[in-house]
């Protein structure tokens, strides 16, 4: 089985992916977050966008409870940032991170690329993962830098 694992992991691995921080606000205030690039666009009508999170993740729960979670995508210069949302720690993940609020009150990360506010919409069972499907409210691009993007595990940017 291990095998298996390891040799699915290194066939995606050759997928580039983007490089996303998601985000929630607790009931109580706190903020939650985590690193995701199994993200993808799935319908302009409605305007729906999935996101993958391991079923262990400190984050999850808020999101499901809440029902809402923000989407920031990184820049090439957010690797630290990346890092650090996929780090064991979830207490120390927004020390010293801007965050903004947007109009629902949903808070991203101030100075991503691009943002979007969203409502869980469904989720679904997959493996040790949880699929959300969230709808967006509300979207916005803040910058025209060059994305981040993991491939074959480790983090980069593209060629133009």
């Amino acid at each position: 089985m291990t095998e298996e694992r390891d040799g699915f992991r290194q066939v995606m691995s050759r997928f580039a992916t983007g490089v996303t921080i998601v985000t929630s606000v607790a009931r109580e205030g706190g903020s939650v977050g985590l690193t995701a690039n199994a993200v993808a666009s799935v319908s302009l009508e409605p305007r729906l966008v999935l996101v993958c999170m391991d079923r262990g993740s400190a984050s999850l729960g808020t999101v499901l409870e809440t029902r809402r979670f923000g989407l920031s995508i990184l820049g090439a210069e957010d690797e630290s940032l990346a890092r650090r949302f996929s780090d064991d720690d979830p207490n120390e993940r927004f020390a010293g991170v801007g965050l903004r609020r947007v109009g629902s009150g949903m808070s991203v990360l101030a100075g991503a690329l691009a943002w979007l506010d969203c409502r869980v919409w469904r989720e679904f069972e997959a493996g040790d993962h949880i699929i959300v499907l969230g709808k967006v409210l509300e979207c916005g691009v803040e910058g025209d830098g060059d994305p981040l993007i993991f491939f074959k595990g480790e983090y980069g940017t593209v060629a133009s």
